[in-house]
C-alpha cells in the first residue's frame, strides 16, 4: 500500500492564537511582536489582515507601523503558542500515533493505516481541519501526498485554510514550474550554487544530470535531485523531538555590553542551560558560545571539555574561555548564547565524584529544588545583578 502523509500547517500561528482567544481581534489586523525594549522589535507573525497591509514576518516594527498604523501590535506570549500546539497536536494522535511534529506551528502525519477507520486520506484531512477549527478555533492548511516532502509543498501551495492534494505523477505539472528556490530543503546559499548551473527551476533540477550535481554537492546533490523528483523516503517519526542533541539559550541584549556585563549574561544563560539540562536528566561535553556584534557580524566557536557535564560552573568556564580567545574585550556584543551540545542521558549510577566537583554538584542540586519550587529567579548569582542584566538573560 502506497503511504498517506499529511501535513498540517496552522496558518499565521502566532497571531490567529491571539484571534482565537480574543473575539474582538477576528477579522483585524493582527501583528505579533518581539520585545522593542529587549531590542526583538520585529515582527513575528502576522493575520491574513495585516499582511493585505503589506506587514510580513521578520519587519521591523517600526516599518510594520508605518504600513499598518491602524493594526493590534500585541507582544508575543509564548507559553499561549505552546498550549495551543499541544492542542492541535492531541487532536491529530486521535487520528493515528504516528505524529511527528515538525515545528510549533505544523506537523506529519502518517495515516496509512488509520484509512479503515476514518476514510481516504482527504477525507482525513478534512476531518482534521473541521475539527482543529471547531476544537481549537484555528485554520490550518493540509498537504496530502504519499511522502513528506510532497506533503510539504502541497501545504504551501493553498493558505489560508487549504487542502493540497500531490500524487507523484503530478510532481511535473504542479512542482516543476516553480522556482528552485521553492524545493524545500533549498535556502539562499544553494540557490545560487544552482544558479550558476543554469538550474533556475524545480524542474531543470530534475532534468540535471545526478551525478553533475553528486559530484559538486556531494550527497546533497543527489537529495536535491531526488526531491525535485519527489521522491522522498524518509518515515514520520513521532520520537523525533526525544532525541535531542543540544540545548542552548541566546538573548538580544537591551543594550550593547562588553566585560563584566557580558561575563554576567553568559553566566547567567549557563545557568539556564545547565537548569534545563538536568530537568531533561542529560549531560553535554561540547559547549557553544554564539555572538553578534551591532553590526550583526557572527562568531560562533565551540570547545568539547573532557567529561561530560550538567553543571553550570563548567558551562560557564568553558564559555568564558572561548570569549577571552576570541573576543576582543573591548568589541561591544549585541546578542550572546550559550549551548550544551552532544547530550547524552545521565547514567543511572554516576561515578563518585570527588573535591570541588562533587561540591558544586551538590550546590546546584540544591539550587534546583528551590527554583522548582519557587520558580527560577529566586536564586541568582550576584555578578547577575550587574546593571540588571538578570532580567535579560531569564
Amino acid at each position: 500500500m502506497e503511504r498517506a502523509i499529511l501535513l498540517a500547517d496552522m496558518n499565521s500561528f502566532f497571531a490567529s492564537v491571539h484571534q482565537a482567544l480574543d473575539p474582538e481581534l477576528r477579522g483585524q489586523p493582527v501583528v505579533v511582536i518581539g520585545d522593542p525594549e529587549q531590542r526583538r522589535g520585529i515582527v513575528l507573525s502576522a493575520s491574513y489582515e495585516a499582511k493585505g497591509k503589506g506587514v510580513k514576518t521578520g519587519m521591523i516594527l517600526r516599518d510594520a507601523r508605518q504600513v499598518c498604523p491602524h493594526g493590534f501590535f500585541i507582544k508575543s506570549q509564548y507559553h499561549l503558542y505552546v498550549s495551543f500546539s499541544s492542542r492541535f497536536l492531541r487532536i491529530m494522535r486521535d487520528f493515528t500515533p504516528l505524529v511527528e511534529p515538525f515545528s510549533i506551528d505544523e506537523a506529519f502525519l502518517d495515516v496509512t493505516g488509520s484509512q479503515k477507520l476514518f476514510g481516504a486520506p482527504v477525507a482525513i484531512a478534512r476531518q482534521l481541519k473541521q475539527r482543529i477549527r471547531q476544537e481549537v478555533g484555528l485554520t490550518c492548511s493540509v498537504g496530502v501526498a504519499p511522502n513528506k516532502l510532497l506533503a510539504k509543498m502541497g501545504a504551501d501551495m493553498q493558505k489560508p485554510d487549504g487542502l493540497t492534494v500531490i500524487g507523484r505523477r503530478d510532481v511535473p505539472a504542479l512542482l516543476w514550474p516553480l522556482p528552485v528556490r521553492d524545493l524545500f530543503g533549498v535556502g539562499p546559499r544553494y540557490e545560487q550554487h544552482l544558479r550558476r548551473l543554469n538550474i533556475f527551476t524545480i524542474g531543470d533540477l530534475a532534468r540535471f544530470p545526478v551525478e553533475i550535481l553528486k559530484r559538486k554537492f556531494g550527497v546533497i546533490g543527489e537529495v536535491l535531485w531526488l526531491s525535485a523528483n519527489g521522491a522522498d523516503s524518509s518515515p514520520v517519526e513521532p520520537e523525533s523531538l526525544d532525541r535531542v542533541k543540544s540545548m542552548g539559550h541566546q538573548v538580544t541584549l537591551p543594550r550593547d555590553c562588553k566585560g563584566d556585563s557580558l561575563k554576567a549574561v553568559i553566566w547567567e544563560l549557563s545557568d539556564l542551560v545547565a537548569y534545563r539540562v538536568r530537568n531533561e536528566g542529560c549531560m553535554g561535553r561540547t559547549i557553544v558560545l554564539c555572538l553578534k556584534d551591532p553590526d550583526f557580524c557572527w562568531l560562533s566557536r565551540m570547545r568539547t571539555i573532557p567529561e561530560y557535564t550538567d553543571l553550570a560552573a563548567e558551562i560557564s568556564a568553558a564559555a568564558l574561555g572561548l570569549l577571552e580567545e576570541h573576543w576582543c574585550p573591548d568589541w561591544p556584543v549585541r546578542m550572546v548564547g550559550v549551548t550544551l551540545a552532544s547530550l547524552i542521558p545521565c547514567r543511572t549510577e554516576q561515578p563518585a565524584l570527588l573535591g570541588e566537583r562533587e561540591r558544586l554538584k551538590r550546590i546546584e542540586r540544591a539550587c534546583d529544588l528551590v527554583r522548582n519550587r519557587f520558580g527560577r529567579r529566586t536564586i541568582c548569582r550576584a555578578a547577575s545583578l550587574i546593571e540588571g542584566m538578570i532580567d535579560y538573560a531569564r
